[in-house]
């Protein structure tokens, strides 16, 4: 028997979780509130049938995010064994109101400059950063079995509270979104007095504008939901932006070569790509048999920027104990380690190969 999911808000994301999932094997039930884009749905194949299902085992709430917490609780109350997920781009205000251990907070990074179904792609999620925002709430089975199903779509998992993932959220995608609209606000505005100021827009500047080509209804919610956030990271994007007025100003050629190779330096070492298994080791961390652990684990190994490119998880069939095991990169092992001893754990490491 195939498992079952369900997908809330059958838009973008939405559908292109359901097709991935239906690839898979999985049964895909969708829920919509236009009736319209669940026909639409079905015919693309991006759900099997309409409604909410009980006897799902996963549930993804696609919705926009001021509708996200109603959803999730509709969700969990349907489909009493199920666990539930989310994909908004805010998770604090979302945790605040869902406490339930059954519930673990997502957001994938990936998107489409198309609009609705028509830019569904089961490939969507494939090498893209897909963040889990678990709390002390969360059950670890539903932690982990979040993050197996997301992995399945092709995702590397991310692992952050919800306050520390907005924060950066609001550095790395909503900022840069709000800057490429404003920018090419500018450039709109010019072309009025010179046409040819768009004719002239190609290379970098169509790069850094092309995101303001999104969904522009979804941005008023974000901005309300991650307000504190996103106006800190404008106050410091304004405040280096006349750094660098002043050093044109002053031609302190210097400071600004100085400020340019450090960027480009940074932009050069993003990270990329998984090692080879040869350059893996594992670290098996025995834990306390409750909840909350793995999520503890997990957000420790990314504010110490240790990926984790596997994980288990085994309980102890006495006892209240259980063994937590990552696959983590042999040169940050000893981080992670020291770390999680720090916090009190008692990890081991032990060569992959």
């Amino acid at each position: 028997m195939s498992q079952r999911a369900m997908i809330v808000g059958v838009g973008l994301i939405g559908g292109s979780i359901g097709m991935a999932l239906r690839e898979q094997g999985w049964n895909v039930s969708g829920v919509d509130e236009d009736e319209k884009r669940l026909i639409e749905a079905k015919e693309i194949g991006a759900i099997d049938s309409t409604g909410w299902d009980e006897e799902a085992e996963i549930t993804f709430v696609a919705a926009p995010v001021r509708d996200i917490p109603d959803l999730v609780k509709e969700a969990l109350s349907t489909a009493p064994k199920g666990f539930v997920t989310d994909v908004g781009s805010v998770k604090s205000s979302i945790a605040k109101e869902i406490k339930d251990s059954r519930f673990v907070g997502g957001h994938p990074m990936a998107g489409s400059e198309q609009e609705g179904l028509g830019g569904a792609d089961p490939a969507m999620f494939s090498d893209a950063n897909w963040v889990l925002t678990p709390t002390e709430d969360t059950d670890d089975e539903a932690y982990k079995r979040v993050r197996e199903v997301v992995i399945s779509l092709g995702a590397e998992i991310v692992t952050l509270s919800p306050n520390r993932h907005d924060s950066l959220v609001a550095m790395v995608s909503h900022v840069p979104h709000l800057a490429a609209a404003t920018l090419m606000g500018l450039a709109a505005n010019r072309s009025e007095e010179h046409f040819a100021v768009l004719r002239l827009a190609a290379g970098g500047f169509r790069d850094m504008t092309r995101i303001a080509a999104g969904n522009p209804t979804i941005w008023p919610d974000i901005c309300a939901e991650n307000h504190e956030a996103i106006t800190e990271v404008i106050d410091e994007f304004i405040s280096a932006l006349t750094e660098v007025r002043d050093e044109i100003n002053e031609h302190d050629n210097d400071s600004l070569l100085q400020r340019l190779n450090t960027s480009r330096e940074a932009r050069i070492n993003l990270p990329t790509g998984a090692p080879r298994p040869s350059e893996l080791i594992e670290v098996r961390v025995p834990i306390m048999d409750k909840p909350g652990e793995l999520a503890i684990i997990a957000s420790l190994a990314t504010e110490l920027d240790v990926n984790i490119f596997d994980l288990e998880m085994t309980h102890s069939s006495e006892g209240d104990r259980g063994v937590v095991v990552l696959l983590v990169e042999k040169d940050l092992a000893e981080r992670l380690s020291g770390g999680l001893m720090i916090r009190g754990y008692r990890p081991t490491l032990r060569p992959l190969l």
